[in-house]
């Protein structure tokens, strides 16, 4: 088994105590180090100098330096492009195609195959609206933002764990049964605010204007007299049509509530993304093993999730703000 490398604060401990005048021995005692590595790194230290650790000397590329940066070139042109491309490009400039040659020495760059994150497609006029929302919010104060009530809809899909022998993934003993429009998962909407998670309903079929504006008259007003959000309250949505139709638009006016404006194609800019996250991962640890004990499940988790991580987000969304403007109205991190 190889041995641990020691921390560059140790082998400069055991040089300090070598200059001082103690021995091998002796250095070997007080840091419980064996007396040969003791040795060694006197004896590296004295031929290069330093105690850092030196680069290894390697067999010499392959790739020429023109060939090498060829690479990277194409690379940081496309991120997207494939190790296989990658390969034929070196062919037609006559040098190794090895995929291991290549991609040491994209390495070498710093740059690193990686899957790429799923982000909304945004337009310039995308952009633009979310740069002019996280320019006109990013004062706003704790007070206001401790008002709004955010919201969502997400998928949480059914999960099963199966023993079974490898390369039978794919018999029917091991699959769960779908049908057409999500018969493995649930469809949710919930609510939260910097004082918790309010309402979570589960979507039955497909999501109309109807079953929103219900939505709205029998779970909106309830998550707000849970978490005394008070009347003054501020509601978010995104700007789906469902939300923004008549019958729901007619509701939140006749009922007197403020609506955040919301830039479209903006999931970064909604802190509920993160407890979406928290929710499916806490459900999954419970193996649910059919759609309604999906449901009980989502449900318990939602109310476990603990108020001081919905306050946190709250607390925190200075953060998604700057994020946006430094990326000028582009897709975040978040």
């Amino acid at each position: 088994m190889k041995s641990k490398e020691l921390s560059v604060d140790l082998r400069d401990r055991i040089v300090s105590r070598h200059k001082s005048g103690e021995g091998y021995r002796k250095i070997s005692a007080a840091l419980k180090v064996p007396m040969s590595t003791v040795a060694s790194i006197i004896s590296k230290w004295k031929k290069f100098e330093t105690t850092r650790t030196l680069p290894r000397a390697g067999p010499p590329s392959k790739l020429s330096n023109w060939g090498r940066r060829a690479l990277v070139r194409e690379v940081t042109k496309n991120p997207m492009v494939t190790l296989s491309k990658l390969q034929r490009s070196s062919v037609e400039r006559g040098e190794p195609s090895r995929r291991t040659t290549i991609s040491a020495a994209i390495h070498q760059s710093g740059l690193y195959g990686r899957v790429a994150r799923r982000k909304p497609l945004l337009s310039k006029r995308h952009v633009a609206a979310h740069l002019e929302f996280a320019k006109k919010h990013l004062k706003d104060s704790q007070t206001v933002r401790n008002k709004i009530l955010w919201s969502d809809e997400t998928k949480i899909e059914l999960r099963r764990h199966v023993w079974r022998k490898p390369g039978t993934a794919h018999h029917q003993a091991n699959t769960i049964p779908t049908v057409k429009h999500g018969g493995g998962s649930i469809m949710l909407w919930g609510f939260f605010s910097a004082a918790g998670t309010g309402r979570l309903v589960r979507i039955k079929g497909k999501m109309t204007t109807a079953m929103y504006r219900d939505i709205l008259d029998e779970d909106l007003l309830q998550s707000t007299l849970d978490l005394r959000l008070g009347r003054r309250f501020i509601f978010q949505q995104d700007n789906d049509p469902k939300h923004t139709a008549k019958l729901p638009k007619e509701w939140l006016q006749d009922n007197s509530v403020n609506v955040l404006e919301w830039p479209s194609q903006s999931p970064d800019l909604n802190s509920i993304e993160h407890l979406w996250r928290d929710l499916k991962m806490a459900v999954h640890r419970r193996f649910p093993s059919n759609l309604m004990e999906l449901e009980r499940c989502c449900k318990g988790e939602w109310a476990k999730l603990a108020k001081d991580k919905c306050a946190k987000l709250v607390a925190s969304y200075s953060k998604r703000l700057e994020a946006v403007i430094a990326a000028k109205g582009a897709s975040t991190k978040y």
